[in-house]
């Protein structure tokens, strides 16, 4: 039958690794497979709320983060048109009072280099790189992986972690679970802070909104570098190619936002582009020995900047049960899948709620959403409670 591992990860980005360090501490031989040449997360900023944080505090990370992190003293949204300040949300004292934990932004690679080192120092993980998985089989007693370099593994339990457009997921879970286009197009562009010439707090994160746009920005690396994001819906989405979204179409967009905003875009070429896409809930995350994890369970719009907090708490979820069900790996995936489905779909349809108020288009609608940002407080966090809430994470 040759070799089977005790636990396979699919896909090394943050939830993949996140998995392996909570599940290699638990003694467990773990072996991560990846397709690409090496080890690395594409991307650049990743913003952290308190229940993301409070995931990695539970795996014994989070002195480590922090020392990449930068912790804004507000998150600013702004009107992209008129340049005016719609509303904040204070953080500092009374944020962490409320939710334990502070809000952080940070650098997508510092945070996966943190989690990868924390997995090289356990002798039970081991890597290995160039495995495209291409198809995968379920047997009573192991699974089986075959990838495209011709290398087979077989497994006691398999964890989906492979992204969006999951080979794991749509093999074996639910071959319907297509991602569903959102027909927005994210432009993400690093400018270093010498570049910046816009008069800006960088102590603070701002959200720039308007009219089927948005630009989010925040500085990393000890704010020596400024992330930028913008995000527009494209009038030219075609399903059947991917000619769309293009730099002009970009700045069309945005060309009647306020002077501090065009000015912030016209590093956008410097970046790379990606067709925004989720995923429908799903019903189903486990078998008997497979589960999914992260993007591959609950692929959502980055709206509420929850992807990687999600993929953190499925991993504390996921150990804790395998822990807690040692002899009986079916009842802990069962479990797993029972304890997270409801919340990370409760997340996947916020974060498309919260990415049409954000670009709302009609006059109504903008009107409505403005008066309710400019008549609430900077600490009013009623609206936040529900996302970073202490889900009383235990430490693994």
């Amino acid at each position: 039958m040759g070799n089977i591992e005790e636990v396979i990860v699919v896909g090394g980005g943050i939830g993949g690794l996140a998995a392996a360090y909570g599940i290699g501490k638990l003694g467990k031989k773990v072996t991560v497979i990846e397709q690409a040449p090496a080890f690395g997360e594409v991307g650049a900023g990743l913003q952290l709320g308190p229940n993301g944080l409070r995931a990695l505090d539970a795996l014994g990370v989070l002195d480590e983060v922090y020392q990449h992190a930068v912790f804004p003293r507000r998150h600013v949204f702004m009107d992209a048109l008129s340049g005016k300040e719609l509303s904040s949300v204070q953080f500092g004292e009374a944020f962490e009072k409320t939710f334990g934990y502070p809000y952080i932004v940070i650098h997508r690679s510092d945070l996966h280099s943190v989690l990868l080192k924390a997995c090289e120092k356990l002798n039970n993980i081991r890597f290995l790189t160039n495995h495209r998985l291409e198809s995968v089989e379920e047997f009573d007693d192991y699974v089986e992986l075959r990838c495209e370099n011709g290398a087979t593994l077989k497994g006691k339990l398999v964890i989906g972690a492979d992204g969006i457009r999951s080979v794991v997921r749509q093999k074996l879970i639910n071959r319907n679970s297509k991602p569903v286009p959102a027909r927005y197009v994210a432009y993400r562009f690093t400018v270093p802070m010498s570049e910046m010439t816009i008069n800006i707090d960088w102590d603070e994160k701002l959200t720039w909104i308007g009219p089927g746009i948005h630009l989010v920005q925040y500085p990393v690396r000890h704010k020596s570098v400024i992330n930028q994001v913008a995000v527009f819906e494209s009038q030219n989405y075609n399903e059947e190619n991917d000619d769309w979204g293009t730099i002009d179409e970009l700045y069309d967009m945005f060309k009647d936002c306020c002077p501090t905003v065009k000015e912030s875009i016209k590093f956008a070429e410097r970046g790379f582009v990606s067709k925004l896409h989720d995923i429908n809930p799903l019903e189903k995350w486990s078998t008997k020995r497979v589960t999914l994890l992260g993007d591959s369970a609950h692929a959502m719009l980055q709206y509420l900047a929850q992807g990687a907090c999600q993929a953190l708490e499925d991993t504390v979820c996921l150990v804790e049960k395998l822990k807690e069900h040692e002899a009986d790996l079916a009842k802990a995936l069962d479990e797993y899948q029972k304890e997270r489905i409801p919340r990370a779909s409760q997340v996947q349809r916020g974060a498309r709620m919260w990415g049409k108020i954000k670009h709302a288009k009609e006059d109504h609608a903008r009107l409505l959403r403005d008066t309710i940002m400019l008549n609430r407080t900077p600490d009013d966090y009623t609206y936040l409670e529900w996302l970073y809430k202490d889900r009383k994470l235990a430490s693994v």
